[in-house]
This record gives structure tokens, C-alpha cells and sequence, in this order.
């Protein structure tokens, strides 16, 4: 049983490594490293409730800050890690290294931002709590012209907040579809129906040339020659593990820490969770590293079971899942929609909403949702998880 713990991260996977610690009898020392300043909070509202109003910054808290006394953590924040020394089993902290005889990296991800863009006043991303506030701040201030660069979740869910404030937007996306990563095409149409629907601007197929401005942005150049008049510009072309701490540590690490079943590393000792982590998901072919909130709770959880007792460690298989909201419909994934099959069980690629099931081989392997009742979605995201054959799992529904 390990005697000194530190988490580093203060993200969902890291404060739920916490819970968990403590709720099996873990009553060593446990330490959280955080970059952020903030007390712990949860991502996902920061492009959706919080930036149109409907939640405030109390909401979104992980846990208030005298549960973390209750727990006995030794809060760190504001710190990022600097360095990892396997050897030493420490962690370089500012000017002060933490010695641990358990690790779990739940350091999350970080926004891509592309050079030269962000030289001007204006330009944003939103990864933080402290870009949210900034950007809403700018969006309830008069009546800027926003663009969006990047059409996937958190880019519509982004234009989804601007229109909330009436503000006129272009969401623009240099791949010929939204939410490329996440759907094909004929999935993510009815997505983009109801983007245009609500007044917002879609350009797929062509990226940004430029950001223009004197000091401030004033325009955005698109790789065609439009050019678009903007006073407030997000960028949300997506996220690379915030793992470049671990540069020389001994780690493998492969945009994204690599791990086992189990979530260990190849250090002993050293689990990776969330965002920051590489594992192999059994039955899906190799390993992936997903960025969602389910996932991320669920491996915290995991890890720090499996950092108390090794031996007994259990493989980690949670199926990825994630939700987005925009204009009032809910947009949900499970497990993964880029497959051979794809079998509508209600609605279709031209319906306002639609429940789909995908197939690769002989196994239901991801469920797809917009609109509707959230109870078929449940159905089918089971009949994924359970790995059910691809006929039983369509004739169930038919």
C-alpha cells in the first residue's frame, strides 16, 4: 500500500483518483498538483451553460474547497508539474520537488494554438475557466462580430452561445464537414440544419489565411479570399495532451501517455488517466486516447483502485461517451460512429432528429443520437458496451 500519493492535475480524472483514494481507506499522504489557479472544475459546461449564462462559476466547482480539507489534500495549484524523475520517485514542482511512492498523470489537454494567431487582441481560445470568463465577457459586451474557427463540439456549442446573445457569427471549418473527428458527414448534417436554422453562418471546406488587425483583430482572412469582418475570433481546432512535462522522464509517451489495460505506465508506480492518457481499449484495434468527461471520471476512479492493489488490478473498458447541447437538442456518441454500418433505427440524415446504430465487423460498436427521448439512446449505448452481435443488436430495435 502506497504511504505518499500525488495526483498531478486537477481535472475531473484527477479529483475523482481522489475520491476514490480516500472512499477505499487510502489514509496516507495525498498531495494534488494543479496548473490552473482555480479550485477544481468541471470543462464541459465552460463552452455551454457557463458562457451563455444559464450556470455561474459555483456551479461548475468539483468540489468546494473544505471538502478538499475533509479529504486531507494538500492543494498545490497554480503550479504547474515542470519535470518527472522516475528514478528519485519526484516531481518538480516550481522550485521543490514532491516525492511520491504513487503517481497518477491526470494533467488533461491543452488547446492547438496555431502560430501568429493569436498576436492580436481578441483572439481566443476555451479550454479554461479563465478563457470562458473572457470570452463571455466579450460576447455581452456590445455587439461584436464573432467567427469561430473550427467546427467541432465546443466550435458549435460556441457559435450556439453567440447567438444566445444575438451576436451575429460565422462558424467556419476547413474540413468539408462539422464534427469531422466525431461523425461522418450524413451524422452531423442535421447538426449543421440547425446551426444555419438559428441564424448562424457555416463555411465548411475552407480554412483561415489570416488573422488581421492593428493591435486588436479587425478581420479574418479565409483561404478562398472572403474575408470576414471580426471583433471577437475563437478558436477551437482542437487538443494535444499537456504532457510535454514528461519530455526526458523516461515515460513512453505518444500524443498521450502510453498505458496498459490496467492504466499503468511503463513506470511502476505511475498510472495516466483522462485526456493525458493512451490506452488500449480491448476490441477496438490499438489504443486511443479519448477527451471526454465520462471517460476521464471513470479511469480516475479506475486508476487509483488499481495504484492501492496492483494485483488485484482490473483492465480499464469503459466505452467513450459524450454529449453536446446546442439550441436546446442534445447531440450524443457512444463508442465510435466511423464504421462499415450504419443503421437508422429512428429518424435519418435528412430528419430533424435521429437515433443511429453503427457496425464494424459482426459488433454494434457506437450509437449516435440528436434529438429525441433520451431513453433509446440509453438502449443502444448498452447494446455497445455489451458488445452485442450487429444483427441482435438491429433486431432488438426493429
Amino acid at each position: 500500500m502506497p504511504t505518499n500519493i500525488v495526483v498531478v492535475g486537477g481535472s475531473v480524472a484527477g479529483v475523482e483518483a481522489l475520491l476514490a483514494l480516500r472512499s477505499a481507506g487510502y489514509d496516507g499522504r495525498l498531495t494534488l498538483v494543479g496548473a490552473d489557479p482555480e479550485l477544481p472544475y468541471n470543462p464541459t459546461p465552460l463552452s455551454k451553460e457557463l458562457l451563455s449564462g444559464e450556470m455561474d462559476e459555483d456551479d461548475i466547482r468539483l468540489l468546494p474547497e473544505e471538502e478538499f480539507d475533509d479529504l486531507d489534500v494538500d492543494l498545490q495549484l497554480g503550479t504547474p508539474a515542470q519535470a518527472l524523475d522516475l528514478g528519485a520517485r519526484t516531481v518538480h514542482v516550481g522550485g521543490s520537488r514532491l516525492a511520491y511512492d504513487g503517481l497518477i498523470i491526470a494533467t488533461g489537454s491543452e488547446a492547438v494554438r496555431p502560430h501568429g494567431w493569436f498576436d492580436l487582441d481578441g483572439v481566443h481560445t476555451l479550454r479554461t475557466l479563465d478563457d470562458a470568463r473572457r470570452v463571455r465577457q466579450a460576447m455581452s459586451t456590445g455587439r461584436p462580430s464573432v467567427v469561430v474557427v473550427g467546427a467541432g463540439f465546443i466550435g458549435c456549442e460556441i457559435a450556439a452561445a453567440a447567438r444566445h446573445f444575438g451576436l451575429d457569427v460565422t462558424l467556419v471549418e476547413a474540413a468539408p464537414t462539422a464534427l469531422r473527428r466525431a461523425v461522418p458527414a450524413d451524422l452531423a448534417a442535421p447538426v449543421v440544419s440547425l446551426q444555419r436554422a438559428h441564424g448562424v453562418k457555416v463555411v465548411c471546406g475552407v480554412g483561415v489565411a489570416r488573422i488581421l488587425g492593428s493591435g486588436r483583430v479587425d478581420k479574418v482572412e479565409l483561404t478562398d479570399g472572403t474575408v470576414l469582418d471580426a471583433d471577437l475570433v475563437v478558436v477551437g481546432v482542437g487538443a494535444v495532451p499537456a504532457t510535454r512535462w514528461l519530455a526526458g522522464s523516461g515515460l513512453a509517451v505518444d500524443d498521450g501517455v502510453i498505458t496498459d489495460t490496467t492504466l499503468r505506465t511503463t513506470a511502476p508506480g505511475v498510472y495516466a488517466v483522462g485526456d493525458a492518457a493512451r490506452w488500449p481499449r480491448p476490441g477496438a484495434g490499438g489504443s486511443i486516447r479519448v477527451e471526454h468527461w465520462t471517460n476521464a471520471r471513470e479511469q480516475g476512479k479506475r486508476a487509483a483502485l488499481n495504484l492501492l492493489d496492483p494485483e488485484a488490478a482490473q483492465p480499464y473498458s469503459g466505452v467513450p461517451y459524450v454529449w453536446s447541447d446546442q439550441f436546446g437538442k442534445r447531440f450524443q456518441l457512444a463508442g465510435t460512429a466511423h464504421a462499415e454500418q450504419v443503421h437508422f433505427l429512428d429518424g435519418g440524415p435528412e430528419a430533424d432528429s435521429y437515433l443511429a446504430l453503427l457496425g464494424d465487423g459482426d459488433k454494434a460498436v457506437g450509437a449516435v443520437a440528436f434529438g429525441g427521448s433520451p431513453r433509446p439512446f440509453n438502449q443502444a449505448r448498452r447494446l455497445v458496451a455489451a458488445g452485442t452481435p450487429w444483427q441482435e443488436a438491429v433486431s432488438r430495435h426493429e
